[in-house]
């Protein structure tokens, strides 16, 4: 597929999800969640407190976005006042639809989608407001064990990977440039959430997966680590979270308790027991043992996913760029200059030290 196809296929997918939205319509390892997940009940001080609701839409359910969860099961939210109903989109091009079509008032989403938006013209700008991730959150498993990886070992391998233009798909792809892979046939054509099943029934030599689904079939000896996509590739702003310019304008102080919630949701992570991790993320991994939960969390942890101030820098926007240019869904005259353009760190940078 060349460049010129690959972006006119993703704006007319987002046109057509735009519509779908808007009537209602609803992507990752996980199972759909299209109903609101669990959240902490409120303590004596947030039970007198009338809570503003927050229509949220998730890009995945992983534990790659643990500060959210947390920032939900341990009250974080309630305590500024927030009463997050979240949904799982499936998809950054669905979850940014959703926020041009009201149906969702803030998503977690790949901050390329800003990009697109804003080159699009259109009557809505998005606007990152936290950057939640600096590092992919895919981990490469291999069918056979291995005593020791190369990444010339996948020529002439499948990989089952992410969609066409999703975050993952292009920091695999941008990785295998990197290391000078070549040879390598990347299946892209596998809905998110039957990756997993396709490899367990044969299909693949290798698959890209996210937490806790990779670990869980590695427990399940289905699956062997390989490597982490996260430091093979290095510092990559993958998931933000976004609202339209609108939403900001008209709700900064919605914007302001929700940055500072999740903050310190991420620095309780950094302080929190293996069992209190476990114990706030359950809820929203029915099934998945306390022990992969933990294990998940400190392999995200080991290669330093959740930046301390949660910024869209310069640097981390001209990577992200660079890979969109190179992946042949952004053009270079479509490049933009400055980081402003889809991105308000005010929030972020108003944190004090404490959060």
């Amino acid at each position: 597929m060349n460049r010129k196809t690959r972006v006119t296929g993703l704006l007319l997918a987002l046109t057509l999800l735009l519509v779908a939205a808007g009537c209602g319509g609803g992507g990752g390892n996980e199972p759909a969640a299209s109903s609101s997940s669990p959240s902490s009940e409120p303590t004596a001080s947030t039970a007198e407190q009338t809570l503003t609701k927050i229509k949220f839409s998730e890009v995945i359910r992983s534990i790659f976005y643990a500060p959210h969860y947390v920032a939900m099961s341990q009250g974080f939210f309630r305590k500024h006042g927030l009463d997050v109903d979240m949904t799982t989109a499936q998809g950054s091009d669905k979850g940014a639809a959703a926020l041009i079509a009201g149906t969702a008032d803030i998503s977690l989403v790949g901050p390329e989608t800003a990009i697109y938006i804003h080159n699009q013209s259109g009557d809505k700008k998005l606007k990152v407001f936290y950057q939640m991730t600096m590092r992919d959150g895919s981990f490469l498993l291999s069918r056979e064990k291995r005593d020791s990886f190369q990444w010339s070992d996948l020529a002439g391998k499948k990989i089952i990977g992410w969609r066409p233009g999703s975050s993952p798909q292009m920091v695999l792809n941008s990785t295998l440039n990197k290391e000078k892979a070549q040879g390598a046939e990347v299946v892209t054509n596998i809905a998110s959430t039957a990756m997993a099943g396709a490899f367990t029934s044969g299909q693949g030599d290798y698959i890209q997966l996210f937490e806790p689904v990779a670990s869980t079939l590695i427990r399940q000896g289905k699956a062997y680590y390989v490597a982490s996509l996260g430091d093979a590739f290095g510092a990559y702003p993958e998931t933000s979270y976004v609202a339209t310019e609108d939403y900001i304008a008209k709700h900064p102080d919605v914007i302001k308790e929700f940055t500072a919630a999740v903050a310190e949701a991420t620095q309780w992570l950094g302080t929190a027991s293996d069992e209190e991790i476990a114990k706030a993320l359950r809820p929203f991994f029915d099934g998945t043992p306390d022990d992969i939960l933990v294990q998940s969390i400190h392999r995200y942890k080991d290669q330093d996913t959740w930046p301390l101030k949660p910024e869209l820098t310069a640097e981390s926007f001209e990577t992200l760029q660079s890979v969109l240019i190179e992946n042949g869904v952004l053009k270079q005259e479509e490049k933009l200059a400055d980081p402003s353009a889809i991105a308000d760190m005010s929030f972020v940078n108003a944190l004090n030290p404490a959060g």
